[in-house]
């Protein structure tokens, strides 16, 4: 009986290590499941085209560099511009419900657009959204993610799209921000319209590749001031602006200092690669 009993001891110490181990793997399996899903949802971002940068790069108010989209699951590739000490690269990381944004969009615009005509600038415009908020029912994100269509489809309105946008901001305080069809209808006003971009802006395609790229700011100690992050960012050849938003003359004399001390060879290419690990 002592033996018998001993015997049932072990089988049932056996069942209870198996159902142990059993549900260990069960567990591991579908914590498993989820990692892979979260990283196979990351690879899985739709990104745009012409924004391999993160941003899209102009040549003139009406020219956009075509480049694929970013590879799933990859980084931005920061763009290499040769330097000739007459060409201003200019790089602005921008949010459409930015009051600041504006004001420098509505003092520099023109300017840039006769620098670019001139052969004398390109313009990079990196669209993030750190204003997002249930008032404007994230109008950040959703507008970033509304140029971004226009970037993927008809990039060389870009430019046009972008003044429109600020043209047509909401107040930062009280705006409910535009809604889908008030940005498709400005959009169309200039020469944007088709089938292709409404699928897009309707459905933000593009809201987590504007979320990712706004971390990617946030986070990068190359474009942190010294309050941190925060929008309008605006680099030339390299060099950060640091003055007013409502001074054009301002504006003009640090570009062209910039393209002064950053020379006649080599390259400039901003924000430098983190390197790998």
């Amino acid at each position: 009986m002592r033996e018998e009993a001993a015997k049932k001891a072990k089988r049932r110490k056996i069942i209870v290590q198996g159902s142990v181990i059993v549900g260990i793997v069960a567990v591991l399996a579908i914590v498993g499941g989820f990692i892979f899903a979260g990283v196979n949802a990351a690879n899985n971002v739709a990104n745009p085209k012409n924004m391999q940068s993160g941003g899209i790069l102009l040549t003139a108010s009406d020219k956009a560099v075509t480049t694929p989209a970013i590879a799933k699951g990859a980084e931005p590739t920061p763009t290499k511009q040769t330097l000739d000490g007459k060409t201003a690269h200019i790089q602005i990381w921008l949010d459409y419900q930015c009051p600041y944004c504006n004001q420098f969009e509505t003092t520099n615009s023109d300017q840039m657009k006769q620098w670019m005509a001139d052969g004398q600038a390109t313009l990079e415009i990196h669209p993030v959204a750190i204003l997002d908020s249930s008032t404007n029912k994230k109008y950040s994100t959703r507008a970033a993610a509304a140029a971004s269509c226009v970037a993927n489809y008809q990039p060389d309105k870009f430019f046009d799209i972008n003044s429109a946008l600020f043209a047509n901001q909401p107040d930062e305080q009280t705006g409910s921000g535009l809604t889908n069809a008030e940005m498709l209808k400005l959009f169309k006003d200039k020469g944007v319209s088709s089938q292709k971009v409404t699928d897009c802006v309707n459905d933000q395609r593009f809201a987590k590749f504007v979320t990712n790229r706004t971390a990617s700011a946030v986070s990068d100690p190359q474009l942190r001031g010294a309050n941190g992050f925060g929008t309008p960012t605006v680099f030339v050849n390299g060099q950060r602006y640091s003055g007013g938003f409502t001074d054009a003359t301002t504006f003009a004399s640090f570009v062209g200092t910039a393209v002064k001390d950053a020379g006649a060879s080599g390259s400039v290419t901003f924000p430098t690669p983190t390197p790998k690990k």
